[in-house]
């Protein structure tokens, strides 16, 4: 099976109401990563110092050797970065949650007394603050297991929820697979949580942010002031606030680090935009969690039968008659590199067309013959296919009078005998006077002109089938 995994479609045009509590436009999710003492380290049993999300510009990893000036910026935001952003979060009563790298938090004690005492929700960021891209299956596996242990024993429950950043491409499955998350965040695709199926089990997403993130005080192009780290956050806040004012309500992650705005001349901005956000109404300061209760409470996650995870037999038996009497072109487009973004009828209706469209015009010709004259004598005899009975009946041909009858009999002949198929037209975007307008009228064209538009209303016809089958 060709099949591509990435999708590109999420909730597609029309995603769903969050329906925030209260009716809230807006919802906040304030996080803080806490990842010092979990960074590479000799004396965390690292080959090489750290050499991510500092102030040193350029840094690079030394092997072999412990980085003074590189600890001493991470220890900056453990003994300074942490408590003023504790005091602010605190002050202004917001919740927070908190990535916590466990093996950093079993060297922090005390912060995680007073994250606790604060109510914040303590998430996974992993069992070290490295990069796993090239860490085997396996190890990363082992390694998630003992973060859970760890965590429960240096917080004392296990994290609910997970993310951890410098991940690997098996990174949301092996944590996905433990069962045991409410939440992962290891995603950057949307402004709204989605669920993603593990084999029978449903994982639910909540997306992350690297662009209203303090890291961009550390990267190129980034953030030189706090006003401008504020100014970024308000523009956002203001787009989404105003789409759901509009009734569309997103989420909104803003992503911090103790040692980076923890500095005092970056978190004036952040203050900044604190006051900016309360002093609107409507607003949801929640903490991941709370997100992840209200998502499973108001948005339960529905199964249905996937296009692209069919087998062959199955899309067939489903997908066959889309096309009038033409199996064929689903056969064919089971073989086309299908993924997530075909699993919805405007997805699906693209593959089905494209075999279409690159048949041979001896093909195309068949599919159109395949057509039942509208009502005419297949009608008469109750012979027609399901979908065409209904399509028929949608605009009353099922019931014409004699007249009515008479004259579609005439109409249907004289068409025939000069283009050599049935007219078509999609009968459920007409009238029946409609339909016999455009019968009038296009049994005048030219044979290569009729071909184009019945063609084109074959494929009309097939997608409204398949939007009464998906989503």
């Amino acid at each position: 099976m060709n099949r591509y995994p990435r999708d590109f479609r999420g909730y597609g045009p029309n995603p769903p109401d969050a329906a925030w509590p209260g009716g809230a436009k807006i919802a906040i999710s304030l996080v803080l990563n806490y990842e010092e003492g979990g960074e590479n380290c000799l004396l965390h049993g690292d080959a090489q110092s750290e050499a991510f999300l500092s102030d040193i510009a350029g840094a690079q990893p030394w092997p072999g050797q412990r980085h003074w000036n590189m600890e001493s910026l991470y220890d900056y935001g453990a003994r300074a970065g942490f408590w003023r952003l504790h005091r602010l979060f605190t002050g202004l009563q917001i919740p927070v949650t908190v990535y916590g790298v466990t093996s950093a938090l079993a060297r922090n004690p005390e912060q995680v007394a007073a994250m606790k005492a604060a109510g914040w929700e303590i998430a996974s960021h992993g069992l070290k603050w490295v990069d796993h891209r090239d860490m085997p299956e396996e190890v990363e596996a082992a390694q998630i297991a003992e973060s859970f242990r760890l965590h429960e024993e240096v917080v004392g429950h296990p994290p609910q929820g997970w993310y951890t950043g410098r991940c690997s491409m098996n990174t949301v499955r092996l944590a996905a697979e433990t069962r045991r998350l409410a939440w992962i965040s290891d995603s950057y695709d949307d402004d709204l949580p989605y669920w993603r199926e593990f084999g029978d089990h449903d994982q639910l997403v909540i997306p992350y942010t690297l662009e209203a993130n303090d890291m961009r005080f550390a990267t190129a192009p980034g953030y030189i002031t706090g006003e401008q780290f504020f100014q970024y956050l308000k523009d956002t806040f203001d787009t989404l606030y105003a789409e759901g004012a509009a009734g569309a309500a997103k989420m909104f992650s803003i992503g911090l680090h103790c040692r980076l705005i923890g500095r005092p001349g970056r978190i004036a901005g952040l203050r900044r935009f604190l006051d900016y956000a309360r002093g609107h109404s409507g607003v949801w300061f929640a903490r991941r969690i709370d997100i992840a209760d209200h998502w499973r409470a108001t948005h339960p996650h529905r199964r249905f039968e996937r296009p692209s995870q069919m087998s062959r037999e199955r899309f067939i038996e489903r997908f066959g008659s889309i096309f009038e009497h033409s199996p064929w072109i689903a056969d064919r487009a089971f073989d086309l590199e299908l993924g997530p973004a075909h699993d919805s009828a405007a997805g699906l209706h693209n593959a089905l067309a494209r075999v279409f469209r690159s048949a041979s015009p001896e093909e195309r010709l068949g599919v159109l013959r395949a057509h039942p004259d509208l009502a005419g004598k297949l009608a008469a005899a109750k012979r027609l296919t399901p979908e065409s009975s209904a399509e028929q009946a949608s605009a009353a041909l099922d019931a014409l009078t004699d007249d009515e009858r008479s004259r579609f009999q005439r109409l249907n002949e004289a068409y025939v005998a000069k283009h050599g198929f049935p007219f078509i037209i999609a009968v459920r975007d007409n009238t029946k006077a409609s339909i016999l307008q455009a019968f009038e009228t296009r049994i005048g064209n030219d044979t290569a002109t009729e071909f184009v538009t019945a063609c084109a209303q074959v494929e009309r016809i097939a997608e409204l089938r398949l939007k009464d089958q998906l989503p």
